[in-house]
């Protein structure tokens, strides 16, 4: 099996029944960021927290009783290691993950508890790729690659069925891109179903290697692929998959840092969903303005929700301070009894809340008989953040934004 057809993807869909979910498309009313009307794929829902599961249970089903008896190995940023890990131990077979040193703690954990032998290993998938190899070459497990194999490939597709059955009329599909192998399965699915359906797919700024390798016309292997979406850095894209984006993929577009963590911050205050950074991609295109389909139906693939708490932590409170609201400020203030109630008072009559008050009396930056005050405080927007700012300053404070 060297192509993949849509015959391939619909016998995978057979293959994955009471395997996978088939999980919900929602609406999402976000229509003033595109002028589009937007819906969600929600595989940050699916077993293991992505699409993954697809993919890799198809190509383990497809294996022969020899194959399996000899074990597989995978390399993989977390969510290709969950759903080998899971596949595997549902056929009963020993799994060994090569992942990433940098991989998020709770993916690691999670590739644990689904039975696999994880080894940590380079600081991308290209360096556990390399390493997997080796390992491979030593004991003959099969290598169960986690986007440029036909299995893999055709797992992935599923998902595009699974949209036109909910919406038979949609115009434009918008796909995260790593190695490629999702938007290859949806590509070809959906091609062959409508070929007036758009495909758009969405990468990291800072891995973008699907792009350029199009653009270029042949493979390309970036130097780094370094970006909070994790589970899409990949530097070189595959062969096969590369072959069937340059034909059935109808854009690209890329995504920076903070367009991706806005996107993640936006899934989870207004949609009630956690999605990882590569799987917010999608959305961040439609939020950003990189897609612009006006008046057409769009669903955005949120492909996975896998992101460690952590990491979720810092995006939450960098996306606060971005909108303004969630700020640290510092001020100097007369070491007096009451001074400090009357400049908290300004703040308490302004409407903003105060999270944390630390008061230094040894700061050197405050002359004796005064105190440097630090705070962190919230407020409604940037706008309601000025007009708290000013205030200070009239009351005759000197703030600084930390």
């Amino acid at each position: 099996m060297n192509s993949v057809s849509l015959e391939d993807i619909k016998a995978a869909r057979r293959v994955l029944a009471g395997v996978v979910r088939k999980t919900d498309v929602i609406y999402s009313p976000i229509n003033e960021l595109c002028s589009c009307e937007v819906y969600l794929k929600l595989e940050n829902l699916q077993q293991t927290g992505s699409f993954k599961i697809r993919g890799a249970y198809n190509k383990i089903y497809n294996l022969t009783p020899e194959q399996r008896a000899k074990g597989v190995i995978a390399s993989s940023a977390g969510n290709h290691a969950q759903g080998v890990a899971l596949a595997a131990s549902a056929f009963g077979i020993k799994s060994t993950i090569v992942m990433p040193e940098t991989a998020p703690l709770a993916k690691i954990t999670a590739t644990k508890g689904y039975g696999a032998e994880v080894i940590l290993h380079g600081n991308v998938y290209d360096d556990t790729y390399a390493k997997a190899v080796e390992i491979q070459n030593q004991t003959g497990a099969v290598f169960i690659h986690p986007f440029d194999n036909p299995h893999t490939i055709a797992g992935q597709g599923t998902i595009a069925l699974e949209i036109l059955e909910d919406i038979p009329d949609i115009d434009a599909i918008i796909v995260p891109i790593g190695g490629g192998g999702l938007i290859a399965g949806i590509a070809l699915a959906a091609k062959a179903i409508n070929p007036d359906i758009k495909i758009i797919g969405v990468e990291a700024s800072n891995a973008a290697s699907m792009k350029k390798s199009v653009e270029e016309g042949k493979l390309v292997s970036l130097t780094s692929a370094a970006t909070i979406a994790d589970g899409i850095a990949v530097k070189t894209p595959g062969k096969l998959t590369y072959q069937i984006a340059s034909r059935y993929v109808d854009d690209f577009v890329t995504v920076d840092e903070d367009e991706i963590a806005n996107a993640i911050l936006m899934l989870l205050e207004r949609f009630k969903l956690v999605a990882e950074g590569a799987g917010a991609a999608s959305m961040a295109a439609v939020a950003s303005g990189k897609v612009k389909m006006p008046g057409k139906k769009v669903v955005a693939v949120i492909s996975g929700g896998n992101i460690d708490v952590n990491v979720l932590s810092r995006i939450v409170d960098k996306g606060l301070a971005k909108a303004g609201r969630k700020t640290e400020l510092s001020t100097i203030v007369l070491d007096k009894p009451g001074r400090l109630q009357e400049m908290l008072k300004v703040i308490s009559d302004m409407g903003a809340n105060i999270v944390e008050i630390h008061h230094n009396r040894i700061s050197l930056e405050a002359e004796l008989g005064c105190a440097r005050v630090d705070l962190v405080i919230e407020t409604q927007d940037n706008e309601h953040l000025e007009m708290l700012l000013k205030e200070l300053k009239n009351k005759g404070y000197k703030v600084d934004r930390v």
